[in-house]
């Protein structure tokens, strides 16, 4: 049943006002807000056509391949060139996508996990970042992966002097070193230290510590999500002068600073117009994006370029759909009733989701049976992708390859 029409609102549709994931009310077509620019086209059904669904499993994550490389350029563009690019790979995960990039010039990569780090390696990233403090038995691992990947440049961060410790011991003590940033707290208050003497006295640290080498600073702003990009510059500027001043501050005391790993997708092309040399860009999820940004952000030209293609599996009462789209298909962490959207149904209500099964309502329910199928788009991609071992890719609307989605698992026995 898919098509290619356009996604359109019914004339008699009347709007409802609704609370977003950051309590701004606004109205929205069947909770959906279609906000195209000049630049951006909005979501209509033909950009997510398949013209034969019986061989693609179901539910089943589902890529495209054009809209992939339209985001990638994009991304490259906002960023002024791939060189100032060290991309988020969490959203992803896959080492066809990494080599799609280094192909396109992007030469330094970003990730959370060892698993991650891993599958970059093995597409052959040569500089990665793990991003994510190293605790546990995790330093060991990671000075596996040091010893398993010789040629690559491995760089990790850390907040606090303890761990500062247990990865400079373990990584000295294997006869390795690896590069560290110092992570600075951007506001976000998850993680880092403030810019400040607490920071610069860490900074020393890590510059005399054995085994490492000082990188430079970290910092990521995700919680900076204002949809006018006006009061979204105004929210970072503050925290980044701050963060700059550091910078500059161990300059002069004499500690080299090569470098600033910072921004996620909403910030990246901001920070990208400040010029600031050594910066080091980190979007994640402007690689396949995702609803939930396309609606927050209109001013990025991006658009979702991963869906999960779903069936109907039952259609018994008037008005409703049953689909086989359920929690381990599409992530469940966004609110009830505004985890997805259906291209084809821009009227469809989320009613139930389950484990295994997502129920609607839409005028047209009486159009489809047991067994056709529809595309949803999640609004937050990443954790989707993490539920599923592959994605179906597709070109110009056929079916041409399947890519693992290796690094989704925590644990793997090869990586150490």
């Amino acid at each position: 049943m898919i098509d290619e029409r356009p996604m359109v609102v019914p004339a008699d549709f009347v709007p409802e006002p609704v609370d977003d994931l950051w309590g701004r009310q606004s109205f929205c077509t069947s909770r959906i807000r279609i906000m195209p620019t000049a630049t951006r086209p909005a979501l209509i059904a033909r950009d997510f056509r398949i013209e034969d669904v019986a061989s693609i499993d179901s539910p089943g994550l589902v890529l495209w391949r054009d809209l992939l490389e339209r985001n990638l350029a994009e991304m490259i563009r906002a960023a002024g060139g791939p060189e100032r690019l060290r991309p988020h790979c969490k959203t992803h995960k896959m080492p066809a996508v990494t080599r799609r990039m280094i192909e396109l010039g992007i030469t330094r990569h970003k990730c959370a996990t060892l698993a991650e780090a891993h599958m970059l390696c093995t597409a052959g990233a040569t500089d990665v970042l793990v991003a994510y403090q190293m605790v546990g038995p995790n330093i060991a691992r990671l000075a596996a992966l040091i010893e398993r990947f010789p040629e690559t440049r491995f760089i990790t961060l850390v907040d606090h002097p303890a761990s500062l410790e247990a990865l400079s011991d373990q990584i000295a003590r294997a006869d390795q070193r690896i590069g560290v940033l110092l992570d600075i707290d951007s506001g976000m208050g998850r993680t880092g230290v403030a810019a400040g003497a607490d920071a610069r006295h860490l900074y020393e640290m890590i510059c005399s510590s054995p085994g490492v080498t000082p990188e430079g600073l970290h910092w990521y702003d995700g919680h900076n999500r204002q949809s006018d990009p006006a009061d979204r510059k105004l929210a970072i500027d503050g925290p980044w002068e701050l963060l700059i001043e550091l910078r500059d501050q161990l300059l002069v005391d004499g500690m080299p600073v090569p470098r600033i790993v910072a921004a996620g997708t909403g910030s990246f092309p901001i920070l990208a117009e400040k010029g600031e040399p050594g910066l080091e860009l980190s979007p994640g999820t402007t690689t396949l994006y995702d609803v939930g940004y396309y609606e927050l952000f209109p001013d990025l030209d991006f658009v979702p370029a991963a869906g999960v293609l779903t069936r109907v599996v039952s259609c018994n009462r008037a008005g409703h759909l049953t689909l086989d789209c359920g929690h381990k298909s599409i992530a469940p962490d966004q609110p009830a009733g505004r985890r997805m959207i259906f291209p084809e149904l821009p009227d469809a209500v989320e009613v139930s989701h389950t484990e295994e099964h997502l129920v609607i309502t839409t005028a047209r329910a009486g159009d489809y049976r047991p067994g056709d199928a529809l595309i949803a788009l999640p609004r937050h991609v990443c954790p989707t992708v993490n539920l599923h071992g592959a994605a179906t890719v597709i070109a110009d609307g056929r079916f041409t390859d399947r890519w693992h989605i290796v690094a989704r698992e925590t644990w793997r026995e090869d990586i150490c």
